[in-house]
């Protein structure tokens, strides 16, 4: 057993009073990111120097005392303080070059509070500060573990959800000993290396129609109007429909493969480099290949698999998976291809998952090799008694399983 964080999503059906309340939760915590982004930048504009958080929850304080901002106080202070956390989360994962600067939230938007402390949920009731009669939950599954904290949110079709993440001991699956090296593309949405074809379910394109036809309706109402916001609603709906679809199917593939492989190897992909490409743009965010990966880096972490990522540049589609020679002339129209030293005959994307997966057990064996090496040459300068203790990988591949 291990502990984990894991989240769990669920529907809630607040009263008008709640609805009322959530709005000013959702309106203040708005408020706060927007207001100390701006204190933020211009701080950094007018005198080059950068604040933090404390410096931020400092000036809230005084924030809440001046007359026209009083109303702050109306809502739970904790949710007002996570929105200045999550601003400097976003400046230190700028910083950090994993995001881009922050925006400006709008309140036209998906909305959402959190509440870090002091969260229950009992008999299909969720109880949290501010809102201690209860909000009606639909409870859809075990909850297992110690809630942490909660998010509440509600999205442009006006529902609300609660995500609670909990701490909790979780199993991880039984060893398999397998590997395997995994293509993924627009024809099909997964290649692996042992022959298995998932194939793309393509959730945008079969409602693209649908959904064409109501952004053309939307465009015609008048900006503004009460139709118009029922026809935002509508289109959000479909918009929702599509994600959901997605979601789930690559929650089911990335959990049979995790299930079944102990090692998975994939190939670094420039998402956004590729996204430039304006005839495959559409294909290439349907497949959400970027959603797939993070649900498989997170869930070989939970039950201790090793997940390899192979550099981009690797010819894995061109390099015949039997001799190693390699075809340079080969374009992405040709989906089979016969090599020229051994006469044999490739699908180009089952050749490329097999040579993937060469890829990444030739990077595992030489991470293991170079570690035992080091180990070898610490163990012989320690003093005699003593013995060589295990350290973190240097680059961060957990190695054997």
């Amino acid at each position: 057993m291990k502990e984990i964080h894991r989240s769990y999503k669920f529907r809630i059906y607040p009263t008008k009073e709640q609805e009322t309340l959530m709005s000013k939760h959702f309106g203040c915590s708005r408020f706060v990111f927007n207001h100390f982004l701006n204190v933020r930048k211009e701080q950094y504009l007018n005198d080059k120097t950068s604040l933090n958080y404390y410096d931020n929850a400092n000036s809230l304080t005084q924030l809440k005392k001046e007359e026209d901002t009083e109303w702050l106080k109306e809502v739970n202070s904790q949710s007002l303080q996570s929105a200045i956390r999550n601003l400097d989360t976003a400046y230190k994962n700028f910083f950090n070059k994993q995001n881009q600067f922050p925006k400006f939230k709008s309140k036209y938007n998906k909305q959402s509070f959190k509440i870090p402390q002091n969260v229950f949920i009992e008999e299909n009731t969720l109880v949290i500060p501010k809102f201690k009669s209860g909000i009606k939950v639909k409870v859809h599954r075990e909850i297992k573990g110690k809630i942490l904290f909660a998010t509440i949110s509600k999205n442009t079709t006006g529902k609300y959800y609660v995500s609670v993440t909990c701490e909790e001991n979780y199993k991880p699956y039984s060893k398999t000993k397998t590997s395997v090296g995994i293509d993924v593309g627009i024809k099909d949405f997964a290649i692996l290396s042992d022959g298995k074809v998932y194939e793309n379910i393509k959730p945008l394109k079969t409602k693209l129609k649908k959904l064409k036809y109501n952004q053309r309706q939307l465009s015609k109402k008048v900006k503004g109007s009460e139709s118009r916001n029922k026809q935002k609603q509508k289109l959000g709906v479909i918009y929702e429909n599509i994600t959901n679809i997605r979601t789930d199917y690559l929650h089911k593939i990335s959990t049979e493969i995790v299930k079944n492989h102990d090692i998975i190897v994939v190939e670094d992909l420039n998402v956004k480099g590729m996204m430039k490409n304006h005839k495959l743009a559409q294909a290439i965010s349907d497949v959400s290949w970027g959603t797939f990966y993070s649900m498989l880096e997170y869930k070989s972490k939970w039950n201790d698999k090793e997940y390899v990522k192979i550099d981009r540049w690797f010819p894995s589609s061109k390099t015949c998976s039997t001799c190693g020679w390699i075809k340079q002339d080969l374009e992405l129209k040709h989906r089979e291809w016969t090599c020229d030293s051994c006469n044999e005959t490739h699908d180009r994307d089952l050749n490329a998952s097999k040579n993937i997966l060469k890829q990444g057990l030739n990077i595992i064996n030489c991470v293991s090799g170079t570690d035992s090496q080091s180990k070898q040459k610490r163990s012989k300068a320690l003093p005699l008694g003593e013995s060589a203790t295990s350290e973190a990988h240097p680059i961060g591949y957990a190695v054997g399983g």
